[in-house]
């Protein structure tokens, strides 16, 4: 099982530890999740390993007598760790409810859930047909929802509970052949957005993450990207790549889903050892006179005010969208009574 421990000596803080906690992560059998299950693990979480044993696009890995979801189970419990192998599929709403009654028939109650599930069916965007669109969505977007509602009744119960959801880079920033992926990622970004808002009065935080490592996902060689995607690759890459290893990702995960995190509603990138929030933020902007709709022009004239990112806000409730607004409102005001 992976050592986790860091101690507090040398005035390192206190060690961040789970005992007590049951947490739940998806896609545990191989690659980060079930790094981030034994990492859980080893800090005192009572672990539910969710995994089908797929391959990266989905399909059923060849049959063997120990699941991967199994044998991470193993692993964790010859470490003297507790943990138990759910194989349900969380792209269902029956598979879902079925994750979150493991963690409370094992272990009476559930503290955290990570979204970890998923695959990619990369193709060009003109080419996507149904199934590698819908297959996509259910496993990642879809899932947010089949696993996340009843694990969050569940946390309510007991005034407490961390979701982290996983999205990815290319949902906020964009890749070549993945808008089926960057689509249903961006789409978590949203849900991560209403559950912080939704589980602040009863003790829940919901964040997400944008982790690039050694998945199974970022390592997979069975998978279509056209020269284009290569030929954006950064020359200086190498010298990044020994950080681009899924310990690298891990602690942010474990910083999110601990009692000591208070952060909730945010978005963070752990990439090739850089750890960094990612902003959804409105610039300062340009606001038109309220004496008659802008045109088309007006807007093309104002369009370097409207896009200057020197002045941003980061509202955290669409409500929030407001207040710079009528800040603007009052200051044109107060110059036309002046």
């Amino acid at each position: 099982m992976v050592d986790e421990a860091q101690g507090d000596a040398g005035g390192q803080p206190e060690q961040i530890r789970y005992d007590g906690r049951v947490a739940i992560v998806t896609g545990a059998g191989n690659g980060m999740g079930r790094h981030y299950a034994l990492s859980l693990a080893a800090r005192g979480a009572k672990v539910v390993v969710n995994d089908l044993g797929l391959d990266t696009s989905g399909a059923p890995l060849a049959a063997s007598d120990d699941s991967p979801a199994q044998a991470v189970v193993r692993e964790i419990v010859a470490s003297g760790g507790e943990a138990v192998a759910c194989h349900e599929s969380c792209a269902t709403r029956d598979g879902g409810a079925a994750i979150v009654k493991a963690a409370l028939d094992a272990f009476g109650r559930l503290d955290i859930l990570v979204h970890n599930a998923g695959f990619l069916r990369n193709a060009p965007f003109e080419a996507l047909d149904d199934t590698q669109i819908r297959s996509i969505l259910d496993v990642h977007l879809m899932a947010g929802f089949y696993v996340g509602q009843p694990a969050f009744s569940a946390m309510k119960k007991n005034g407490f509970g961390r979701i982290l959801l996983t999205s990815s880079a290319s949902a906020m920033f964009g890749s070549h052949w993945q808008a089926n992926y960057s689509a249903a990622k961006a789409g978590l970004v949203g849900l991560v957005n209403a559950i912080a808002v939704e589980g602040a009065e009863f003790g829940i935080t919901a964040n997400g993450l944008l982790p690039a490592g050694s998945g199974r996902l970022g390592t997979a060689t069975d998978l279509d990207w056209p020269d284009s995607f290569y030929a954006r690759l950064n020359p200086d890459m190498g010298m990044v790549v020994p950080a681009m290893t899924t310990d690298f990702v891990t602690p942010m995960v474990l910083w999110l889903v601990s009692e000591r995190c208070q952060t909730t509603h945010s978005v963070y990138s752990a990439t090739a050892g850089r750890y960094a929030k990612v902003l959804i933020a409105a610039t300062n902007g340009w606001l038109s006179n309220y004496d008659a709709a802008p045109s088309p022009e007006d807007i093309e004239r104002h369009i370097a005010e409207i896009d200057d990112p020197s002045i941003i806000h980061t509202p955290q409730h669409v409500l929030d969208e407001f207040a710079p607004i009528i800040e603007l409102r009052k200051r044109f005001l107060e110059g036309a009574n002046t």
